[in-house]
């Protein structure tokens, strides 16, 4: 329930990364709080929805959870396009899977890079149509900025996670390693583990907050309350009148 004052948003939020490095029992444990021990692979991606309260806002998690088979990887942009943040998965007692994350983040940052130089592009040939009149090229620019910002998201908020940490008798990759190559792509890091519930939850308030203090208040993958909406829909509007 949100509390008065607040301001309710609608965030998509993606899980990425090699199959087997606990996705799908991250997800479980934060939404339902449970565990299994042979948690079956995910075929194609599953959906899951959480609400989070945090002192800017509450937040409504909408959740995808990707399958980490190579034949799957195709899939992948059709769901982490339009997220407002993503979550890179590895297994800290498999060092393939660190190096396996840092691609991921490669690719979903090279997507927020094209999305931007798209949006660019349109601003800059709507500009030059000479004989559109000034208000109709200011309408069009809002309407193709409002449909790129559903399929990619430039500032999208990443987080970094080695998860498994019930296993740091086996760990390959070390904590400092996982800091630095985070810090270094301005992610968030955590190291958390399904089995145990250490810091889950954390993972994922961090995340809430990262989106609640976001500026603007409604980067791409966020949907605001039911009053803004309503007033963006105002001003498209008046564009047009």
């Amino acid at each position: 329930m949100a509390r008065p004052g607040t301001r309710i948003i609608q965030a998509k939020l993606v899980l990425v990364g090699d199959m087997g490095t606990g996705k799908t029992s991250l997800v479980l444990r934060f939404v339902k709080g449970q565990f299994f021990h042979h948690q079956e692979a995910t075929v194609g991606a599953a959906f899951f929805t959480q609400i989070l309260s945090v002192s800017e806002a509450t937040v409504k998690f909408d959740i995808w959870d990707t399958a980490g088979q190579e034949r799957y990887h195709s899939l992948a942009p059709m769901y982490y396009r339009g997220a407002a943040a993503a979550i890179v998965v590895y297994d800290i007692s498999t060092m393939d899977t660190f190096a396996r994350a840092k691609k991921w983040v490669q690719e979903l940052q090279k997507q927020g890079e094209e999305d931007a130089v798209m949006t660019l592009s349109v601003h800059t040939k709507l500009c030059f149509l000479d004989t559109v009149p000034d208000w109709l090229v200011s309408c069009l620019v809002y309407l193709c900025i409002s449909c790129l910002i559903l399929v990619g998201n430039p500032k999208l908020v990443m987080a970094l996670v080695g998860n498994k940490t019930d296993l740091d008798s086996k760990r390959e990759v070390q904590v400092e390693e996982g800091e630095e190559f985070a810090q270094e792509n301005g992610m968030l890091f955590m190291e958390t583990s399904a089995k145990t519930a250490e810091n889950v939850n954390e993972l994922f308030y961090e995340i809430a907050k990262k989106l609640a203090t976001a500026s603007p208040p409604n980067p791409s993958g966020v949907t605001l309350n039911h009053e803004e909406t309503q007033e963006r829909r105002g001003k498209l509007f008046c564009c047009i009148g």
